[in-house]
């Protein structure tokens, strides 16, 4: 079983909150905006991290993480990418891979929009973890919190982090 931090556009904002959620974590994934290496490198101390490069993102960043990172964990396909869209409302370059391979779990970022929903059509969980930094339209900082245990992702939280 692991335990999955999930968060996405720090901007380059880390606080002592976010990394006592990341020491609680077996891995901590990050859905790009990163906006600088020492925030993965801060969750790194504590996490095994995995991440992928957001469209602030510089060439640092871009060399050190990708613009889609597929794996499994435990036994779930997870598919990650930073600007992606959600449910019949998926980005064109997504959607061919979606049709093409779909995982079982689904994760983007961008919006700043917490959003977890089921996809029918392509039999995924989708998830956006919403926005941990403080740059940004969003007011309610968060992130999100869940299982992978085999092939079951579960006790999925919702962490509030207050207002940017």
């Amino acid at each position: 079983m692991k335990k999955i931090l999930l968060l996405s556009d720090t901007h380059s904002y880390i606080d002592d909150r976010i990394l006592t959620y990341a020491t609680k974590a077996d891995e901590v994934w990050h859905a790009g905006d990163i906006g600088n290496l020492k925030i993965t490198d801060k969750l790194a101390e504590v996490a095994r991290v995995r991440a992928v490069y957001g469209n602030i993102d510089d060439e640092k960043i871009r060399k050190e993480f990708p613009l889609n990172n597929r794996f499994f964990c435990e036994e779930v396909d997870v598919l990650i990418t930073h600007i992606g869209g959600y449910p019949k409302k998926y980005n064109a370059r997504i959607r061919e891979e979606l049709k093409r391979n779909p995982p079982k779990l689904y994760i983007c970022g961008h919006s700043h929009i917490l959003k977890v929903m089921h996809d029918k059509q392509f039999d995924l969980l989708h998830m956006n973890p919403g926005a941990c930094g403080k740059h940004g339209f969003h007011q309610v900082r968060t992130m999100l919190r869940f299982e992978i245990d085999k092939k079951e992702i579960k006790n999925l939280e919702v962490i509030e982090l207050g207002k940017r």
